[in-house]
């Protein structure tokens, strides 16, 4: 079976997770702030804070702009429940912007357009968090200049998207976001086994971050109500969490990290064989790719136009009977029954909902090789003439 996607091991890795099992330190250790220091400076930016995961990441984001109750908070419908659990946890409420067909990422256009109803409405949001799905960055000048004239902050969630770039700039350097979250999860660009990370320019909201993902305590004197008692002294000044990363899952980030670049240029190149060899097929529509964007491409997906529910699932099912771990990224999160349940009953984001009845990933990672994208394409297009034969 061909996965949609896979991480990539080598011995360098191994010897790195080995090294980190062997020293004093399992966790808590100099690994940590290694692997921190290490993205930061890829990225530009002045703080990154190591958590165990990108939906932890998420929710000391929205923790540390302070999103409570009665909060709103606005994401993508086209995404992980993640991207909206987080502000749920906060104890706010979340509400979707519709998508682009063209690209699967947040409408800017109608991200205008539900802010200027909001503000008519007094029911504008406290933070927004445009995803970056695919890899591929949103348009991060508007929706920073929106910011500004609307007064919300922003959380980027580019768990997709480490290693890509917007206006030649690296993804994660914050140019237009108060915070930049990212994931180590196995099949994205590279990985901590588990893992993520906040990125941000501000100190504020880094120091926040980091006491959250550690039980809300501080060993930091200038930090404490109290005089310490003595060198083991520490305090706990807020209620956080275990949220943290170990030393052996961020030895093997560092190592990783070092390869980013070469993964992320293997899977433009991988993508371009993929949009050759699909481009005869005028049902078959790959995400457009804007010209400010150097997408990471964690997925490759295309739309195949005006097919229905049936047709889809026979397609995905055809797929995976060929050897073809073909999958759907991403039900809609308004459509997750804990989410329906708390919006009107005619809630409809139109692009999002016909964007998952047409969408299919295909595999892509660095060590797929040029054969297997042809018994993919080949699949694919004998499959979509079929239902077209059909129409």
């Amino acid at each position: 079976m061909i996965p949609y996607g896979r991480q990539d091991i080598d011995d360098k890795d191994i010897e790195a997770v080995i090294s980190a099992l062997k020293s004093d330190w399992l966790t808590q250790g100099p690994c940590v702030p290694k692997f921190e220091s290490a993205v930061a400076n890829y990225c530009g930016v002045n703080h990154a804070v190591a958590v165990n995961s990108a939906t932890s990441a998420l929710h000391l984001a929205c923790l540390a702009l302070d999103v409570g109750q009665d909060d709103i908070v606005w994401t993508s419908p086209n995404s992980f429940v993640a991207s909206a659990n987080c502000a749920v946890y906060c104890g706010a409420s979340v509400d979707f912007v519709d998508i682009s067909l063209e690209n699967g990422n947040m409408c800017v256009e109608a991200l205008e357009e539900k802010l200027v109803h909001a503000r008519a409405n007094n029911t504008l949001p406290k933070v927004v968090i445009p995803v970056h799905f695919a890899g591929q960055s949103c348009d991060m000048r508007t929706i920073h200049t929106l910011a500004k004239e609307y007064g919300f902050k922003v959380i980027e969630d580019a768990s997709h998207a480490i290693g890509g770039a917007f206006e030649n700039m690296p993804v994660g350097r914050c140019e237009y976001a108060d915070i930049c979250v990212f994931s180590f999860h196995p099949v994205k660009i590279i990985t901590t086994m588990e893992g993520g990370m906040a990125l941000t320019p501000h100190e504020k909201l880094a120091r926040k971050m980091m006491q959250l993902r550690s039980h809300g305590i501080t060993s930091d004197s200038s930090q404490m109500l109290n005089t310490p008692d003595g060198p083991w002294y520490y305090e706990q000044t807020d209620l956080g969490f275990n949220y943290r990363m170990n030393d052996v899952e961020a030895a093997l980030g560092t190592s990783q990290l070092s390869k980013l670049d070469h993964f992320v240029s293997a899977r433009n190149s991988l993508a371009l064989m993929y949009n050759k060899q699909l481009a005869k097929n005028a049902l078959i529509s790959p995400l457009a790719i804007a010209p400010d964007v150097y997408s990471s491409y964690h997925l490759y997906v295309v739309r195949i136009d005006g097919i229905n529910q049936p047709q889809h699932k026979y397609m995905v099912e055809s797929l995976r009977s060929e050897g073809i771990f073909a999958h759907v990224h991403y039900i809609p999160i308004h459509l997750q029954p804990y989410y329906r349940s708390r919006l009107p009953q005619d809630y409809c984001l139109p692009n999002a909902q016909r964007y998952y009845q047409e969408a299919i990933t295909l595999p892509l990672y660095p060590k797929l090789t040029p054969s297997e994208i042809e018994f993919v394409t080949d699949n694919l297009t004998t499959l979509v003439d079929k239902i077209a034969s059909e129409l």
